[in-house]
């Protein structure tokens, strides 16, 4: 084995930064890395009180807070299953999911509990209170009640002076199931992928040696928690490095997140595309695409000068000590990127999923290639389904030590997703370039087939499509045999504009048209379908496509 279990790279965490801050809730707690290894060692002794065994479920259903890692902690040292579930999950689905799982143990807030059908989860023993773990639901009576009353007292029979000497967490169990992650709520055939401590371990090596992290580094954490692309890099990799990670608990404004990235000066940015976009959309290209500007672009050293000044400001509105800033969960668009590229921004678009814990592709920023999602991790291989991979494109294909165990209960779709030879589909379309960089085309559910036999992309129209004016997002069908734009616009700009109806009408009119003269005749679009409310997302900002054929 060439490299350790996460567990290990916790507890040297845990060790090396006794006392140096680890968590804080952004207008709440902060909680040093002496403190986080007291409360995991508490949860043990009311795990122990309980009856909690190795590899029993621990769910998590809360938003992103201190105790929220200490829960996953707490569960995962203890050689527990976590199953963390998205915070905006309904209380039905969670419900639903905490019993699919056989969770015994359940971490949410009284809010969200009061709203949950017990009868869904009958294996429940516990339910505590993710803000101080007092019980909401307890099964075993006045001995729990009492060691979760008395459970300083418990903590100093067990450890007359606790220290670093004391976290030893338990490093021999690869092939055990660390977590599994549900990708959706549905009551149908849940998919609740099982990552083995294997996965978890080897991306956080991969971590640990392409982005060293240290002490001094801090980091503002907006994703979810419970999504694995929020988990790793925002939370288990820092804790690794003795990094500051600062929870935001909530999807937040542009405002509150620009605030929190002055207050914090974040080392690193983890974020999804349209983040971005916003930013230039709203920021940058209305400057940038005055007729003036347009015009003094056009000289080399004056464009020098002005794409400087850009950077500045930008790299200030990040914290001003911005290193790395990783981009995934969906493509950006084209004309952001080559914004991107050209202000030298230190930016990465990366390339993962769930069930591989999430890594597949990702390159620094100083050798990432524009338009790709980097070349493949470490202990990962990946093919292109295809007579030619660097030219025709087809299904994405990996296997290594990323990749999930299975989907829990569920052997049929874990069968249906390996191929015979040991390869997991990813659902991915792509090509992969002479020097591995992967390309992604698109979702294989989500190509159109034309009627001379063509293969039509959504994504790529979409991405021209949201280049032009008045649009914010996209989604390209297919109806009646004839391709489809669903397009929300900015209706910010439509009112300042005060533009009405069919001033808009015409104007998508003539984005079609421009948008057509860019794309083969086989994929042009026959019309735009306007919406008046945003797409629906899934929690790292990805348009919940399925609802919109």
């Amino acid at each position: 084995m060439d490299y350790k279990n996460f567990l290990t790279y916790i507890q040297d965490g845990i060790r090396n930064n006794w006392n140096r801050e680890a968590m804080t809730d952004i207008g709440g707690e902060t909680i040093t890395y002496a403190i986080l290894a007291e409360r995991i060692e508490k949860i043990h002794i009311l795990f122990e009180r309980a009856g909690i065994k190795p590899q029993d479920k621990v769910c998590i259903y809360a938003k992103n807070c201190v105790n929220w890692g200490v829960a996953f902690l707490g569960a995962s040292t203890y050689e527990a299953t976590a199953v963390p579930l998205l915070s905006d999950f309904t209380p039905e689905s969670a419900s639903h999911l905490t019993g699919h799982s056989d969770s015994v143990v359940l971490f949410t807030d009284s809010a969200r509990f009061s709203k949950m059908d017990l009868s869904k989860m009958p294996k429940l023993k516990i339910v505590l209170d993710i803000k101080d773990f007092s019980p909401l639901f307890n099964t075993l009576g006045d001995d729990f009640a009492s060691a979760v009353e008395n459970i300083d007292a418990l903590f100093l029979d067990k450890f007359f002076a606790f220290g670093p000497k004391d976290i030893n967490y338990p490093c021999d169990n690869f092939d055990k199931i660390a977590l599994i992650n549900y990708t959706s709520g549905t009551s149908s055939d849940p998919k609740g992928v099982m990552l083995s401590y294997r996965n978890v371990s080897s991306n956080m090596e991969f971590g640990h040696w392409a982005v060293r992290n240290t002490p001094e580094d801090c980091i503002v954490s907006m994703l979810p928690l419970a999504h694995m692309y929020g988990m790793i890099w925002e939370f288990l990799y820092q804790l690794h490095g003795g990094s500051h990670i600062f929870f935001l608990g909530k999807v937040p404004s542009p405002k509150v997140l620009l605030n929190s990235f002055a207050r914090v000066k974040p080392y690193m940015v983890i974020t999804v595309p349209l983040v971005i976009e916003k930013i230039f959309k709203n920021s940058i290209f209305p400057v940038v695409k005055k007729p003036y500007m347009k015009a003094l672009l056009n000289i080399p050293i004056v464009a020098h000068i002005i794409k400087k000044r850009i950077r500045a400001k930008l790299m200030d509105a990040f914290g001003g000590n911005l290193q790395y800033m990783f981009i995934g969960g969906a493509a950006i668009t084209k004309e952001v990127e080559d914004w991107m590229k050209a202000l030298k921004m230190p930016y990465s678009v990366g390339y993962g999923m769930t069930e591989c814990a999430p890594l597949i592709g990702y390159s620094d920023w100083r050798t990432y290639k524009k338009g790709s999602c980097g070349r493949v991790v470490d202990r990962l291989e990946i093919r292109v389904d295809s007579e030619d991979p660097e030219h025709i494109v087809g299904e994405l294909q990996v296997r290594g030590d990323n990749v999930m165990v299975g989907y829990f209960k569920n052997e049929e779709a874990t069968k249906a997703s390996f191929t015979e030879d040991g390869w997991m589909k990813t659902g991915d379309l792509g090509l992969i370039d002479e020097n591995g960089n992967i390309y992604i085309k698109g979702r294989s559910k989500n190509m159109i087939l034309s009627a001379n036999g063509q293969n039509i992309y959504p994504e790529e129209i979409e991405d021209k499509l949201n280049n032009q004016p008045y649009i914010v997002e996209s989604v390209v069908v297919e109806r009646d045999k004839k391709i489809v734009a669903l397009v929300y616009p900015d209706y910010d700009r439509v009112s300042q504009e005060s533009l009405d109806d069919n001033a808009l009408a015409r104007l998508m009119d003539s984005n079609r048209i421009n948008l057509n003269l860019l794309l083969p005749k086989y994929s042009q679009i026959a019309r735009i379908e306007l919406r008046k409310e945003e797409f629906e997302k899934t929690p790292k900002r990805s348009i919940k496509r399925f609802k919109y054929k």
